[in-house]
């Protein structure tokens, strides 16, 4: 039986992490849109496991995660991304992959550091091809 889950605007969430978090998806969206990126997916769901956002640019498919901090405190965002979260991460694209690739698509794994400065005000760094996946080469 499938539970039925009611719409909750980003604004009435009560844990401030995941507004950060929403909020820094919003700037690597505008972010990659100014690079020549185009959005085919945000929040792309596996059962309880997401892809941030899946960007195209030509034949090229960059499925990217994105880690927003206010600090490095508890590490770098590549360090976040842990061996278990890169193996799910390509098991969902995968899952993209088989759904809405095309043939002569060629893929990679990204991530988008978004570092919040406070008042809307962002900074990011674009690590491109950060891991591989085997299907992925």
């Amino acid at each position: 039986m499938r539970s039925h889950r009611s719409f909750v605007p980003v604004s009435s969430w009560s844990d401030r992490r995941q507004r950060r978090g929403v909020a820094g998806e919003r700037a690597a969206i505008a972010y990659l849109t100014a690079c020549g990126w185009n959005v085919e997916s945000h929040r792309f769901r596996l059962g309880r496991h997401d892809l941030d956002l899946v960007v195209r640019r030509g034949h090229l498919v960059a499925f990217v995660e994105v880690k927003t901090r206010r600090s490095n405190a508890c590490g770098s965002a590549l360090e976040s991304v842990s061996a278990l979260k890169r193996h799910i991460l390509g098991k969902v694209a995968m899952s993209w992959r088989l759904r809405h690739g095309r043939a002569e698509d060629t893929y990679r794994f990204d991530l988008l550091a978004i570092q919040d400065l406070g008042g809307g005000r962002y900074e990011v760094e674009h690590v491109e091809d950060a891991w591989r996946m085997g299907w992925s080469a």
